[in-house]
């Protein structure tokens, strides 16, 4: 199938004809991967993100510190 490449800010986009998202569950808001193979344009679908992988991303460095937010004021559980 033929689609047009049309500008989309700065980038350019193309559209995914409905029956190739329904085939593959592409729908608004879908996260893809997209590379570029032996000259061609690939897209899939991302994986969702996995929380052990999410969490292995924390160190140390870009930790954040405990915030002090002071005494409580309305009805909390401390």
């Amino acid at each position: 199938m033929r689609v047009k490449v049309q500008a989309w800010g700065n980038s350019l986009g193309l559209r995914i004809p409905k029956a190739y998202a329904s085939e593959l569950g592409v729908r608004a808001g879908s996260e893809m991967e997209v590379s570029v193979e032996a000259g061609a344009l690939r897209a899939e679908l991302a994986p969702p993100a996995q929380l052990d992988a999410l969490l292995a991303k924390i160190t140390d460095e870009n930790r954040h510190d405990q915030i002090e937010w002071g005494e409580p004021s309305g009805g909390e559980t401390w």
